[in-house]
């Protein structure tokens, strides 16, 4: 049996490529490490800024406080409902958009064209405020869900997906009897888990991380998602959100806090991740744009 030689240039761009994703790789994790040490560290460690990535005069106060505090549990909730309806929702409108434009008709592809102007160029701020206030969404649970909807980019990636699925399979469906949505959901849903898993994780961090909308529709501090919550403590340095007694406050640091609160937050989406990880480089290959 020949054994394939492995040339000498290929040999260093692996090792170069390891290394380079390796110190990537850190890039990412240590952040996170030193977040989550602070956050287990005493107020004097904290606030002189010797903690690196392990904990210093190790306590779990910054956590029992967060947990306690009415208003970050209110903004985890709001946060967890909008990213889940959020989420179905997206799923919903974009797959029967993705299922339809898959199939040759009129006027085809004058419509994507229009999706696609859609995605280069956006209403603007003040036209969407302006639209969404007249609509009955402000101080409303569904300005979170349903401006942001739809996604031309990820309309592209469901519906390429579609596309690549035999006609064969859809035409042998159609003579046995099945309708167009019996055909969607069991035979296209079925075969495009990977774009799916794909277009739904990138749905889902979205809805997570966005933060503008809640400061910019909802008048009340109780309505914010966790996004907008964490960046009125930690960007804007709102201190009445704590929610500290005296006491608590002179015994802790306020690093300590928003340290454990950034970390919590940060953590549904890194614990959902590794779920979705195996059809997530799969996806984003198969969903190319092939228009």
């Amino acid at each position: 049996m020949k054994v394939r030689r492995v040339s000498t240039g290929r040999k260093v761009f692996i090792v170069c490529n390891t290394i380079f994703l390796l110190l990537m790789a850190l890039l990412c994790v240590l952040p996170l490490l030193n977040l989550f040490a602070i956050s287990l560290s005493g107020k004097a460690a904290a606030n002189s800024g010797m903690v690196t990535f392990w904990p210093v005069d190790f306590t779990t106060m910054a956590y029992e406080k967060t947990f306690q505090n009415a208003n970050f549990i209110r903004s985890i909730a709001i946060s967890v409902a909008r990213t889940l309806i959020g989420t179905f929702f997206s799923m919903f409108v974009i797959v029967t958009a993705g299922y339809a434009l898959s199939k040759d008709f009129r006027g085809r592809t004058a419509l994507m064209w229009f999706f696609v102007f859609t995605m280069l160029f956006g209403g603007g701020l003040i036209p969407s405020y302006l639209v969404n206030s007249a609509l009955g969404l402000k101080n409303s649970f569904w300005v979170y869900i349903i401006p942001g909807a739809f996604s031309c980019y990820n309309l592209i990636l469901i519906m390429n997906f579609f596309k690549s699925i035999p006609k064969a399979l859809e035409e042998a469906a159609l003579v046995d009897g099945a309708n167009f949505f019996q055909i969607l959901w069991k035979i296209f849903l079925p075969l495009s888990k990977a774009g799916l898993a794909t277009v739904a994780l990138f749905i889902m961090v979205g809805n997570w991380n966005e933060w503008f909308t809640g400061i910019l529709y909802m008048s009340d501090t109780k309505d914010y998602p966790l996004a907008s919550f964490l960046q009125v403590i930690v960007v804007q340095g709102n201190q009445q959100d704590l929610a500290l007694d005296p006491t608590s406050a002179a015994a802790m640091s306020e690093r300590t806090i928003k340290a454990a609160q950034v970390f919590i937050g940060a953590l549904p989406i890194l614990m959902v991740y590794p779920f979705l990880q195996k059809h997530f480089a799969k996806g984003i290959v198969m969903g190319a744009v092939k228009e």
